[in-house]
């Protein structure tokens, strides 16, 4: 969090090198430590590594440190949000441990938690997803949240086998208007953000609009569980309101007065991932 805030104070006085620093703020993901209770549960996983090759930023290889619990044969795809890592889905993990034949994967994405890389983004998400599906194990259940929504959504898009469940937990829609809301808050006004987003256009070979799942998503056949809340201000309704529409197949529900991070927390909602996972694996 100590190199976010600098990056916003220095938005805040910087007459130049504005471009450099609106991607630097957009692009790094702020770290926060594991706690004690986080700890103990990353000590009682099988832990692993997998290399994902980042094609924008290093143009390299870079790892992601992966986590396993359970040894079932129904294997579980947990895919954190931007600024989180695999232990923020604790108490999810801490009740999934407790169903029969289940391997609950988890892994921190590049830049996030302890996979050490200086930027993220949402292909290095997606290419994540796909390596642990292609070199680890093939997931049943793969649940996501916020931008992991959208990861996984896109990754399942190119994988060969499908899996029986896809959960999304206040997933992003489209990630050009998340990016503007950062901007936004921060002050950076729409000339300063125009500029951005024509660079992006230079840097990746879609534009920053190109990513919306209203467009994108082909997953008709997957069975499909979306969890929300209809005052989230990261994943605001209105987008969400526009996916369902298009794609009546998706089971929804919403949970109030809960926001954006604690409905990972929501006792009702994980009691509903259980049930489902539950009446597919018995």
């Amino acid at each position: 969090m100590k190199k976010l805030k600098q990056l916003i104070n220095e938005l805040k006085i910087s007459t130049d090198h504005k471009d450099e620093l609106i991607r630097e703020f957009i692009f790094y993901s702020p770290k926060m430590p594991l706690r004690l209770h986080q700890e103990q549960l990353i000590a009682e996983s099988k832990q692993f590594s997998l290399n994902v090759f980042d094609q924008y930023f290093t143009k390299a290889e870079v790892i992601i440190n992966c986590f396993s619990w359970g040894k079932g044969k129904n294997k579980v795809l947990l895919t954190h949000g931007w600024a989180s890592k695999a232990l923020d889905f604790f108490e999810l993990i801490t009740e999934l441990r407790r169903i029969d034949d289940l391997e609950i994967i988890a892994f921190d994405a590049p830049g996030n938690g302890s996979s050490i890389s200086e930027f993220s983004n949402l292909i290095l998400y997606a290419e994540s997803v796909k390596a642990i599906s292609l070199h680890y194990a093939e997931p049943d259940f793969v649940i996501g949240h916020s931008l992991g929504g959208m990861a996984n959504a896109l990754a399942l898009q190119e994988l060969p086998n499908q899996p029986k469940l896809l959960i999304s937990i206040a997933p992003l829609i489209r990630l050009k208007e998340n990016f503007e809301q950062s901007m936004d808050s921060v002050g950076i006004n729409q000339e300063v953000q125009t500029t951005f987003f024509n660079n992006f256009a230079t840097e990746f070979p879609v534009s920053a609009g190109y990513f919306n799942l209203v467009d994108l998503y082909k997953l008709e056949g997957i069975p499909h569980f979306l969890a929300y809340d209809p005052d989230d201000h990261i994943s605001p309704y209105p987008f969400l309101e526009e996916f369902l529409k298009k794609n009546p197949q998706i089971e929804s529900k919403f949970y109030e007065d809960i926001g954006h991070y604690k409905i990972l927390k929501s006792p009702e909602l994980i009691e509903d991932i259980l049930s489902k996972i539950k009446a597919i694996t018995k």
